[in-house]
């Protein structure tokens, strides 16, 4: 089942109520798997209601993820799931999709130094920990521009500051919070024991 529309065209994939799915550009029903290999040849397509015209992409890809997790492909472990669940409905909700893609776009860029790192001749446990610490650091650097991104306050005070007085100025912050919650547990403390 190949597209026969050129690779850079957008494909438009139709859902019917009976949950088929047609390729308009190949004129063809197809499955999951086919959306799935379009995806992994890096396709451009959309889904979209053959009645309504919502677009359901999101939902077939979410799909598609959740057909992977149930045969047993654990890409995404439990404590990641969990973390998810719990930002729907938080206030940083709308910060975590933004943050998953920057994430996801510099694991990407990088995706062929680490398949060298796990492949060459690193082969020690402790050397494959090294390179998740490496790539972790450089995903709280994303993470940290990003948040920038939507803080337009902490991003001009970032100018007009040097990097030594933002950064004691975020530890202070840091350790105000902490002493703040360590405070805050030991009056509970102190009101359940009665003192």
């Amino acid at each position: 089942m190949s597209a026969t529309k050129n690779a850079a065209d957008p494909i438009v994939i139709k859902k019917y109520a009976n949950r088929r799915l047609y390729d308009t550009s190949a004129s063809q029903y197809v499955t999951l798997d086919y959306v799935r290999e379009l995806v992994k040849r890096g396709q451009d397509f959309t889904v979209i209601d053959a009645k309504s015209g919502d677009d359901l992409t999101h939902g077939v890809l979410s799909q598609i993820i959740f057909e992977e997790e149930a045969r047993g492909e654990n890409l995404l472990p439990l404590p990641f799931l969990r973390q998810l669940i719990q930002y729907y409905g938080d206030s940083l909700q709308s910060v975590v999709p933004s943050y998953l893609q920057a994430t996801m776009d510099a694991f990407s860029q990088q995706q062929d130094e680490m398949r060298e790192q796990f492949t060459g001749p690193m082969q020690s446990p402790q050397a494959i920990l090294d390179a998740f610490q490496v790539q972790s650091q450089r995903n709280m650097e994303v993470f940290s521009q990003t948040m920038q991104m939507f803080n337009p306050f902490l991003a001009a005070a970032g100018r007009d500051e040097t990097p030594a007085a933002t950064a004691e100025a975020e530890e202070s912050d840091d350790l105000k919070s902490m002493r703040a919650e360590l405070d805050a547990m030991r009056a509970k403390i102190d009101k359940l024991s009665g003192n």
